[in-house]
Order: C-alpha cells, then structure tokens, then sequence
C-alpha cells in the first residue's frame, strides 16, 4: 500500500484528525512505500506480542498513528471511528508489484527497439497500452517470443517469458546483459489510427 500525497484522499485523512500527534508517522511516510507495516496475509498491520502486558498489538516501530489503539485500556480513546483508515480502498493508491523485469520490443517493420520495465503481475495488453507512446498502432502487430505468438491476455511468465534474474545473479551475470525481445509483426489490417 502507498499513501496518496497530493490528491484529495491524503488532505482529507489530514482535515479528519487536523494537529493530531498521531498523524505524524502517517505524515512522514506520505507518498512512500509503507507496505512493511502490513501482514501480507491479513492485509492488517503487523502484530506483535507486547512484552508489558503479554497480548497481542499492533506492532508500530515508527510510532502509534491514528485508529491504532493505545498500549494500556483508556478511558479516553474513542473506537467509534468505524472502519480503520488503512481498511479503507479511498486511501490506497494501489498494489505495488512483486517484482518488476525489462524486456525489448522491436518493432520488425522500423527496426526500432524499446526497453520498458513492467510489473511482472501486467498482462501483455497492459504492456502494449504502455508501449502505445512509442508506436500509436502497436495493437496492430502481432506479438511474439521466440516465433510463438504471445497470449495478449496472459502476462510474461503465463507466455513461456521466464525471469531469469535470480538464474544470472547465482552465476555472478549481469541481468541486463540479456532482456528478452518481444518482436512485433506488422499486420496490413487496415486499421485506424
């Protein structure tokens, strides 16, 4: 999950709980990655087994923040709020991905090459619509690896493009020495730009 800085929702969580002091781990990972704070399983924030009262908590390092409750029972802190801001989807940015790769795309017509990084979770749709600067007609070309036409709507692993990175790193390889080619085939469709 990242915090949205300059869009409505990150001044709203501000304009909700305005000088709060415990807007302020929340203030100073705004526009980062806080994905760390979370339990990947439970989507909630990480827990911990606190040695002063031996039950579980919220496990928060960089300081308590707003809707996490206070170590100790008090009577003071309200848990009336609903929802707690990070189960709530009008503060998330989106899922950042596992794990980004390079590939090449050569357009065969021109000879021109790109070098895009993409999230490895994108399908080859999602790849083209981000190659579309480079060439406005990409979804006229067909696709293919290695002489196999890819499957637009399966990403690059799904497609028989394998990373290979860890493979390179174990054999001491310099990864961007190879980037797998994607080689674009010209269709005479008669399509529009």
């Amino acid at each position: 999950m990242c915090l949205k800085t300059s869009e409505r929702p990150a001044s709203h969580i501000c304009v909700c709980f305005p000088g709060d002091l415990l807007m302020k781990p929340i203030l100073e990972a705004a526009g980062k990655d806080i994905s760390h704070w979370f339990n990947p399983k439970t989507k909630d924030i990480q827990t911990h087994i606190d040695p002063l009262t031996g039950c579980l908590k919220y496990y928060t390092p960089q300081g308590r923040f707003v809707h996490i409750p206070p170590q100790l029972p008090r009577s003071d802190w309200a848990n009336d709020f609903g929802r707690p801001w990070w189960k709530d989807p009008l503060y998330e940015v989106g899922i950042l991905s596992a794990k980004t790769r390079r590939i090449r795309i050569i357009n065969t017509l021109t000879s021109q090459e790109q070098t895009l990084e993409v999230c490895a979770e994108e399908s080859m749709w999602e790849i083209l619509r981000r190659y579309l600067p480079y060439n406005a007609h990409a979804a006229s070309y067909t696709w293919k690896y290695e002489g196999v036409n890819l499957d637009m709507d399966k990403n690059l692993q799904q497609n028989h493009i394998l990373d290979e990175d860890e493979e390179f790193y174990q054999l001491s390889m310099d990864a961007d020495s190879y980037t797998p080619a994607i080689l674009l085939y010209f269709n005479d469709d008669l399509t529009e730009l």
